[in-house]
């Protein structure tokens, strides 16, 4: 483990800059962390956390898969891929690294997603723990440790100083190229501040929420559950909530004709939305009743049948705290899984 002074900071994202391109928590106008690419005199924000998640680096809402031309019968198709180059997303936390896991086993599954796939290779993820977790976390809830994120490197910020460690070796080059600015460091401090997160992680109100009632095989026991009619009844179906959600992993693909060809993109997508998935014969979930226990029950059931236990949810809040109607899933778990009668 190493560490530095706060003092150094910027000189670390400097140093790293040299080398790679390094997009960090900043607040915007708003007063609101936004992920920023970093320059001189852009500031680490002490939020809690991003009002997006850092999935955009990975799957980003919009982009070009690639481009047709047309000359009277014949065809030319564009590969609009480019080679990525090496980058660091930094200070990330410890449910959105665990989201990362989640969106691997959708993207990096075969057929593997190559434009996801070509992002996660060349991302470096730099962890930070969390000090003061907010009262819409439950990131425990599905077994992720606030104070111990595994990216690529961990790093722990104290008020005078901050600590990485490297986990992998993508996380060893980015300790190579801050390691002038760096210097050898105990545990002691970072051990000291793990134990007073955990005891304000225990007081939170949600910290005794479980999973115990969900997961796999669940479906005929909740499916035709009859409180999903009145959970959903103020639902706007907004999708505000698969929008801020680190796993959320829907999109559509759609052409646009420029005028000089056609660019095939993919777009983000939200279960919530009435025309979501629509085909030639219509749509296979036409009430709000029935896509809002899509959303839920894919992430409490679906998902952990599909993979060995996981759930689709990593605890973040951040639906808990946009959602305008303050419907969310921790409502849901309470609801469903304390009635599953």
């Amino acid at each position: 483990m190493r560490k530095c002074s706060l003092d150094k900071l910027q000189s670390v994202f400097a140093a790293v800059n040299e080398k790679m391109p390094i997009y960090l928590p900043a607040n915007g106008s708003d007063g609101k962390a936004v992920y920023t690419k970093w320059a001189e005199g852009v500031e680490l924000s002490d939020s809690l956390n991003t009002v997006r998640s850092p999935k955009d680096f990975f799957f980003p809402q919009t982009e070009n898969m690639m481009e047709f031309k047309t000359e009277g019968k014949t065809i030319e198709i564009i590969d609009v891929r480019d080679e990525k180059e090496d980058f660091v997303i930094f200070g990330v936390r410890a449910c959105d690294v665990k989201s990362f896991e989640i969106l691997d086993r959708v993207f990096l599954t075969d057929p593997v997603d190559s434009f996801y796939a070509s992002r996660r290779e060349h991302g470096i993820i730099v962890a930070m723990a969390c000090t003061k977790p907010s009262e819409t976390c439950f990131c425990q809830t599905f077994g992720i440790d606030a104070t111990e994120p595994m990216g690529d490197v961990s790093a722990w910020k104290t008020d005078k100083e901050i600590f990485f460690k490297a986990n992998t070796e993508k996380g060893e080059a980015f300790m190579k190229a801050i390691e002038a600015l760096t210097e050898d460091a105990d545990t002691k401090e970072v051990e000291a501040q793990k134990e007073a997160t955990k005891k304000i992680l225990k007081k939170l109100p949600l910290a005794e929420l479980d999973t115990k009632a969900f997961g796999g095989g669940k479906t005929s026991e909740f499916f035709n559950h009859p409180a999903w009619a009145e959970l959903s009844e103020s639902c706007l179906g907004c999708g505000t909530c698969t929008f801020v959600c680190p796993t959320c992993q829907c999109y559509d693909i759609k052409d646009f004709n420029t005028g000089k060809g056609v660019i095939r993109f993919r777009c983000w997508d939200s279960c919530m939305y009435s025309d979501f998935t629509r085909m030639a014969h219509g749509n296979n979930r036409n009430s709000q009743k029935e896509r809002f226990r899509q959303r839920f029950m894919h992430k409490l059931v679906y998902y952990p049948e599909n993979n060995e236990g996981i759930f689709g949810c990593v605890g973040c809040g951040r639906c808990l705290s946009k959602c305008p109607i303050s419907m969310n899933i921790v409502k849901v778990m309470k609801k469903i899984g304390g009635e599953t009668k």
